[in-house]
């Protein structure tokens, strides 16, 4: 049986600091996930980008709120962002398709079974499943708390043996990423409590931060899944995790088994 990977990338990865899309590093992204499948991975990817995308795409002249803002532009921006993986994938021959979710479909019922068997018959037809939150809808307080969140449901969901976190810093340190003598907690034991040195801040062009990250991989290392916080700013960084994981900056939650 091949071994499943969900790897979730946040805005923070394929924005650069204007926010816009960053369609040299998603093109990265995409040369690395036809790597993983050569290897004979079988891939899930949890992408971000599709508010920035839609930023790019129109220009409103009269004022939105927030939930009129995250509607508009992330229904503009995701038909961009999945035709740009289309196209990228397309150069390896490897079909995508999108899959929108909310989070009132991973509640036990049909929604559920209906979800993960268009996922399962995606991957045993080769075809990678690209899954976003689908913001058109999800407002409020029917909105994940951001796609790490989301990541993490999708790995259970699916029972991958691993979920790779992108996000624009190397994993969990002792201190302050910026402080020299902080050093990176390489690997986390079941059980092991890190909230002493995680701060709830959101990232930049996103909803995360390290704080969701850290929730997100304690729950699913409860659930007996792999997971691995990284830079997804790093050249190469998913062949180097599973090339020479000892030579890659990383955070690594050990699950329970």
């Amino acid at each position: 049986m091949k071994e499943r990977i969900v790897v979730k990338v946040g805005s923070n990865v394929l924005t650069r600091a204007d926010g816009k899309l960053d369609v040299t590093r998603m093109s990265a992204l995409v040369d690395q996930v036809a790597w993983l499948r050569l290897q004979g991975y079988e891939v899930i990817l949890v992408s971000s980008g599709a508010v920035a995308c839609g930023r790019q795409e129109l220009k409103v002249e009269h004022s939105l709120d927030s939930v009129e803002q995250r509607q508009l532009y992330s229904a503009l921006g995701q038909v961009k962002l999945v035709g740009l993986y289309y196209d990228l994938f397309r150069e390896y021959q490897i079909h995508v398709g999108q899959v929108l979710t909310m989070k009132e479909n991973f509640q036990p019922g049909e929604q559920y079974e209906n979800q993960r068997a268009c996922m399962t018959v995606m991957l045993e037809n080769g075809v990678v499943p690209i899954v976003n939150e689908n913001d058109t809808v999800s407002v409020t307080e029917l909105m994940f708390t951001d796609n790490d969140e989301l990541s993490g449901l999708i790995a259970k969901m699916m029972n991958a043996h691993t979920l790779v976190l992108l996000s624009n810093i190397d994993g969990i340190y002792t201190g302050n990423p910026d402080d020299p003598e902080a050093e990176i907690i390489r690997t986390v034991m079941p059980g092991t409590d890190l909230s002493q040195y995680i701060k709830a801040e959101k990232s930049a062009f996103g909803r995360g931060g390290m704080h969701s990250k850290y929730h997100t991989a304690s729950l699913a290392a409860r659930h007996g899944i792999r997971v691995i916080i990284a830079n997804g700013m790093r050249d190469n960084i998913l062949q180097d995790l599973v090339e020479k994981p000892k030579d890659t900056p990383h955070t690594e939650f050990i699950p329970k088994q």
